[in-house]
């Protein structure tokens, strides 16, 4: 499943939502492809989705849902990968 978070995030003067696959990778990064989405979007285990996109990726079939449950996804999953400091 696709999932979106609501655009929260602030960074570079605007909010951004996380785009991420409890699936594959793969299937994220068709998703993104399919939403013209630049592959520097990509963050590790999620794409950075800015507020501007956030409803064409659920129109586009994105399941929203709080950020929290998309990483307890994303752990479940096994596809969580955390950054390094």
């Amino acid at each position: 499943m696709i999932m979106v978070d609501p655009p929260a995030w602030p960074g570079h003067g605007r909010l951004w939502s996380h785009l991420a696959s409890d699936e594959s990778f793969e299937e994220l990064h068709e998703f993104a492809v399919a939403l013209g989405l630049p592959a520097r979007g990509f963050d590790g285990d999620h794409y950075d989705l800015p507020e501007k996109d956030y409803q064409r990726a659920v129109d586009a079939g994105a399941v929203p849902m709080r950020s929290r449950d998309l990483v307890a996804r994303l752990i479940a999953a096994g596809l969580r990968r955390r950054k390094l400091r």
